[in-house]
């Protein structure tokens, strides 16, 4: 856990994972996978877990997404119409498609066939399956975080 964060240093979230050894582990391999070696652009990744946060009302997975997806290339701006209801209009198509598979999944957890379809034809079947793994994985972190109160 420690080499995955800056100056490895431990954060909140850790120390409770901590608390079970099989939770970590577990946790911190699928989660650095989604956030290291997807093929799926970090750029992407990123907007999926402000989003899922805001969503889910999970500052503390606000606070820590939103740095990196600014790093990664997304706009304050987008930060800021992410935090509004609906998807804003500065967000070209395939970031649009991304919000839809999160916004859908998310509140509702079934996607219409026509936004998996709309994201095959944007990003291809491998990075279709990481976009909802990213979404289904976030959604497991926002809930920890928010039911702990982290």
């Amino acid at each position: 856990m420690q080499a995955r964060r800056p100056n490895g240093e431990l954060i909140g979230i850790d120390r409770v994972l901590l608390k079970s050894f099989p939770l970590a582990t577990g946790w911190n391999g699928l989660l650095g996978r989604v956030r290291a070696e997807f093929e799926l652009p970090l750029e992407y990744r990123e907007l999926i877990m402000c989003r899922v946060a805001v969503l889910n009302r999970a500052e503390f997975e606000w606070n820590v997404h939103k740095p990196a997806y600014l790093q990664a290339g997304g706009t304050p701006e987008k930060c800021d119409a992410m935090r509004a209801d609906g998807i804003a209009s500065l967000f070209d198509g395939k970031e649009r498609a991304l919000l839809e598979l999160t916004d859908q999944s998310t509140r509702n957890v079934e996607v219409d066939a026509a936004v998996i379809e709309k994201l095959k034809a944007f990003f291809g079947e491998q990075q279709t399956v990481e976009a909802v793994a990213t979404v289904a994985a976030y959604n497991m972190v926002s809930r920890f975080l928010v039911a702990l109160a982290i």
